[in-house]
Parts: C-alpha cells; sequence; structure tokens
C-alpha cells in the first residue's frame, strides 16, 4: 500500500498497520476526505484535554522547578519524534506510531511516578490504579467532547497499542482490546516501536535534565560506558567546546546511537521473522528491540539513573512531600463526595473510589498543589 506521511510518499510494509484492514471504531463514523483513521486519531488526542494537562505534570522535576526541564508533554512529543523515525525506515504506519505516542502518557498522575505508586497504594481495595491502564480509560470514557459518545472512539488498533501491560484480571474485564494478553500474543510493530522509543527518550532526556540541575554531573555520568563513550568522542572532535553543548552533542550523539541499533537490530528480526500481514506480527516472537550488546549497555544506563537520579536526596523529599498530598486528597474525597466537582461526585453514586481516583489523576502538578491547599489549609511545597 503506497501512502503519504508527514509530506512524503512511500509504500507500506506488508506487515505494518492498515487503518482499511482494522476492526474500526466502537461507535462507527463516517470516513474524512484527506486524512487516514489514524491521522484522525492523532489529531484527536492531541487536541484532547488531557494531552494539554501533560505540560504541567512531572516527568522527574516537579513543573515549578524550573522552566527548562522536560514535562509529560515535552517527553510524548520526543518519543513521537523518536518512534516516527525509527517508523518510516522499517516502512510501518508512521500515523499510528505517533497516535500511540502522543496517547502514552495521558492516564498519568501529578507528581509523575510518585503520585501513581502512592494512588495505586490508595486503590489497593478498590481494583487498584496504573497509568497505562488509565491512558486507555481517558480516551475510551473519561474525555468529554463529543456529541455521539464519551472518549476519543479511537481506532481498535490504537486502543490496543495504548495498553503496553495489563493483568489477566484487567484483560479479561476489558475485553477484546486486552485479549492478546489472554492469548499471548505480540503487539503491532507500531506499539512494540513506541514503547523502545519511550525508553530511548526518557534515558537520554533525564540524563539532560538530571546533569543540567546539578544533581548529577559529568564524572558520574562518565562512569556510565554508552555516555563516556561519546563524551571522549565528542570532546576529542571538539576540544574546548563548553560543558553545555557538551552534553548536549554527547545526548544527540548516544540517542541515535540507539536509534541505528534498534533499527537495524529490528530489521534482522524482521527479515528472520518474514511477517507478511498484522496477524503475522502478534503470532511472532518479540520483533522491535536492541541488539543484545546495546541492551546491556542501555540497562546500565538505566540502572544510573534509578540509583544516582531517581533516588537522589532532593528528588526523593519532593516524593515524599508529593505522595502526602496524593494520600491526603484521596482521603478527603472519600470522606466527604461532596467536596468532588460535580461530574465527578455524580460517578461517585457508581463507583467513589474510582471517581475520586479519575479526579486525582487528571490532576496537574499544581492544582494538585493547590487543591490541597484549599482543602487542608497548609502549604507543603
Amino acid at each position: 500500500m503506497t501512502v503519504r506521511q508527514s509530506g512524503s510518499i512511500y509504500e507500506l510494509a506488508a506487515y505494518a498497520a492498515d487503518a482499511a484492514l482494522g476492526r474500526g471504531r466502537r461507535h462507527p463514523e463516517p470516513p474524512v476526505v484527506g486524512r487516514s483513521d489514524y491521522q484522525r486519531d492523532r489529531d484527536r488526542i492531541i487536541h484532547s484535554t488531557a494531552f494539554r494537562r501533560l505540560e504541567y505534570k512531572t516527568q522527574v522535576f516537579i513543573n515549578t522547578e524550573g522552566d527548562l526541564y522536560r514535562t509529560r508533554l515535552t517527553h510524548s512529543l520526543e518519543v513521537a519524534q523518536i518512534a516516527r523515525s525509527i517508523a518510516r525506515r522499517l516502512r510501518i504506519n508512521e500515523d499510528l506510531t505517533e497516535a500511540v505516542c502522543l496517547a502514552h502518557d495521558l492516564g498519568h498522575t501529578p507528581f509523575g511516578h510518585a503520585g501513581q505508586d502512592t494512588l495505586n497504594e490508595c486503590m489497593r481495595d478498590h481494583g487498584g490504579f496504573e497509568h497505562n491502564l488509565q491512558s486507555l480509560r481517558v480516551v475510551d470514557e473519561l474525555e468529554e467532547r463529543y456529541a455521539g459518545f464519551d472518549g476519543l472512539n479511537l481506532c481498535f488498533e490504537t486502543r490496543e497499542s495504548i495498553l503496553k501491560h495489563c493483568s489477566a484480571e484487567n484483560a479479561r474485564k476489558l475485553g477484546d482490546v486486552a485479549q492478546r494478553f489472554l492469548s499471548r500474543q505480540r503487539p503491532l510493530l507500531e506499539a512494540q516501536v513506541a514503547n523502545l522509543a519511550d525508553q530511548i527518550a526518557y534515558n537520554n532526556h533525564d540524563m539532560d535534565d538530571g546533569l543540567r540541575s546539578g544533581l548529577i554531573n559529568l564524572q558520574q555520568a562518565c562512569t556510565v560506558p554508552l555516555f563516556k563513550q561519546y563524551f571522549d568522542e565528542v570532546q576529542t572532535t571538539y576540544p574546548g567546546l563548553s560543558d553545555r553543548r557538551c552534553i548536549h552533542e554527547t545526548v544527540r550523539r548516544l540517542m541515535n546511537a540507539l536509534i541505528v541499533d534498534l533499527i537495524e537490530e529490528t530489521q534482522r528480526r524482521i527479515d528472520a521473522a518474514q511477517p507478511a500481514s498484522m496477524d503475522d506480527v502478534r503470532q511472532a516472537p518479540p520483533l522491535v528491540a536492541f541488539s543484545e550488546p546495546m541492551h546491556e549497555l542501555n540497562s546500565a544506563l538505566k540502572k544510573f539513573l534509578h540509583t544516582e537520579l531517581y533516588r537522589h536526596p532532593t528528588v526523593l523529599r519532593t516524593t515524599f512531600k508529593a505522595q502526602k498530598v496524593v494520600r491526603e486528597l484521596f482521603g478527603v474525597f472519600m470522606q466527604d463526595k461532596r467536596l468532588l466537582p460535580v461530574q465527578f461526585a455524580q460517578k461517585a453514586m457508581d463507583n467513589h473510589a474510582r471517581a475520586v481516583a479519575d479526579y486525582i489523576a487528571g490532576m496537574t502538578d499544581r492544582f494538585a498543589i493547590r487543591e490541597h491547599q484549599r482543602l487542608l489549609g497548609f502549604d507543603e511545597w
């Protein structure tokens, strides 16, 4: 199939997702001239309220801590850019890949993983909370934009690809969109690319933000073999370069190395498996991957960030305050549903705890802080 994507024309591979062969939308809609169904999905995600809120949700640093650190919004855009480049080289569906990347964090709580983990603890006796499942819930139910249906009414393949992981219990509740977790099938190549692009983006921009913040320094960063390899290369090529430019050039080269390795290893696996359709991809072993040497180097980078940045005392102090805010907000709203906004108070009549979780998960960092101040009368920050 020949398609026009992002301004150019190229031939989609036989194993790429094709909206014409897809399972459609839950609520049928007539096609639109000039845009594919996956393009429409991407556009609906970009125009959603949940997407705009990502601008003020934590990646590593709370939004109020600085203007130049990544947020969930800039992270999602960087993931989409990386994934689009990979998708085009592999001749898979760039529009679907981009839509999945832009939607993958829509369900994230304020304060990043600290907020998610705390909300999950609060919801332990009420079905738990997981941001990936919440992203699907956002696009299926919580967005209120269209007259004919709740949610965004995205294509089946987009919805299925947003679900990166899912327990068997939740999969049975979700039905066909989560069937692959019960039948042990693989996600589409577009979803696999989105998943690895997410890793490439957050490892590299978290290293960049960590260095910018001063919580980690160049001496520490150079204990990571993958970083040191390209840092030394940059210093040799550009002696006397400022630290800021040297860091950027190092991260740029590091990201490119990961992307090139991913494309080459994935193409090798595709050539070996010879998938001829979307269904063949579902039945095949994982096709999108790093080579084994690069996988080990990337794992070392992830381990370094976990130890030196995510567990840095400054980050942990912020995490402690964030957990307190989420925990106390949950307690207040569970104590009296009348404190919830009207639309959530109405939903609380059916499932009180889930309505509270939906409300808190949709908050931005600064809104959660203000709501905590209004309800409890003191400032944790």
